[in-house]
């Protein structure tokens, strides 16, 4: 008898890579080989997008002229420029992000070629484009105006300024820059997966990456950071505790814990735990940090859950000034590297992805007409 199908695909092998890996077991994330821990705070997320892309951690040259080409990037072109304000009137951030990437294909130069070069050149257009489309996004539902990118600035200290309309602090910048680094990538998510199966088919970047975003836009997958802040400023600072512990036994779900694959704490949270910590400090109001840390404890308590990358990133980014519903949102700006990686990883060893499935319904139904049925 055959097996039975592995419900969500569960330890299903669907693809080759060499971007990323993860050792669930003793917790630990990888770039091309580097350890997350080596990268975090050490690299600069334009660098690790290179690493991701292009396949190797940049000299200085060669940084320079990526940076250059991001820059050069940051333009949007008519479409997408023409119809943000319609669509931030209508539309919600995901869905909003969604269709201006959908327009942004199509003033893409490059838009009709899937060779290995212009792949490169669109990946670092997206990259370059997303934290400006979030911003322009943002400025257009509140009604005010941002400047043009400083073209001398990094992505992290330019989506600080744009997003909170104020000189970010070098601090700032560098929990950012390394928040950014530490969601570029992580193996076969459903986002990822999702922009595989679309490139499978041979279609173009901008049609993976749509699919991506529509997947990320899922509360099971992106929007858990947004989740775990609505949830935090629900409860009581003076009785987290035993509102948690109600809120388990009732059998809900607390956001930001546990993870479909690590089975020991999730490394990236080891670097936003503490990244929150300090910004609380610097800010003068640890509530939420502090709020934060008593959720933690008593959830392992309890259920023996260890935090994941959502749960600090909440905090980081409420401490960063990022308003919480863009928190998904800037959860894409990071993954795209990743995203455009794998889109190009696919297509240059490319079989279309057509999985197999266990039929479970009817058979042998005899049809009868309609008078009759």
């Amino acid at each position: 008898m055959a097996d039975k199908p592995k419900k969500g695909l569960a330890d299903v092998v669907a693809a080759s890579t060499a971007l990323s890996d993860i050792d669930g077991q003793a917790g630990r994330l990888f770039y091309r080989g580097y350890d997350i821990h080596d990268l975090a705070g050490r690299t600069t997320f334009e660098e690790t997008a290179h690493l991701l892309q292009c396949g190797s951690l940049p000299t200085g040259e060669q940084l320079a002229a990526y940076g250059t080409e991001l820059v050069r990037g940051r333009k949007l072109g008519t479409l997408a420029e023409a119809n943000i304000p319609e669509i931030a009137e209508k539309q919600a951030p995901m869905e909003a992000l969604r269709t201006l990437v959908s327009l942004a294909g199509g003033d893409d130069p490059d838009k009709d070629s899937n060779s290995p070069e212009a792949n490169l050149r669109k990946a670092a257009r997206l990259t370059a484009q997303q934290p400006i489309l979030v911003a322009r996004y943002h400025a257009a539902r509140t009604g005010t105006t941002i400047a043009d990118p400083d073209p001398e600035l990094s992505i992290a200290a330019n989506f600080l300024l744009q997003i909170t309309g104020r000189t970010p602090g070098e601090h700032e910048v560098g929990i950012f820059d390394a928040c950014l680094v530490l969601h570029a990538d992580h193996t076969m998510n459903a986002s990822t997966f999702a922009a595989r199966v679309c490139a499978a088919t041979l279609s173009d970047m901008h049609s993976a990456i749509v699919a991506a975003i529509g997947t990320l836009k899922g509360p099971l997958h992106g929007g858990a950071n947004e989740q775990v802040m609505r949830t935090l400023e629900s409860l009581d600072p003076s009785a987290v505790a035993q509102s948690v512990r109600d809120r388990l036994a009732a059998g809900e779900k607390i956001m930001g814990f546990g993870h479909r694959v690590y089975k020991t704490e999730d490394p990236r949270a080891t670097h936003l735990r503490k990244m929150s910590q300090e910004l609380a400090e610097a800010s003068g109001d640890d509530k939420y940090y502090r709020m934060s840390k008593e959720m933690e404890e008593v959830v392992f308590e309890t259920k023996g859950l260890y935090p994941n990358v959502d749960f600090y990133a909440a905090t980081v980014y409420h401490y960063l000034g990022i308003p919480t519903d863009l928190f998904t949102p800037v959860f894409s700006v990071s993954r795209m590297s990743g995203w455009t990686a794998h889109v190009i990883e696919q297509h240059a060893d490319n079989r279309l992805i057509r999985p197999d499935s266990e039929y479970i319904g009817e058979r042998d139904q005899k049809w009868k007409p309609i008078a009759e049925r």
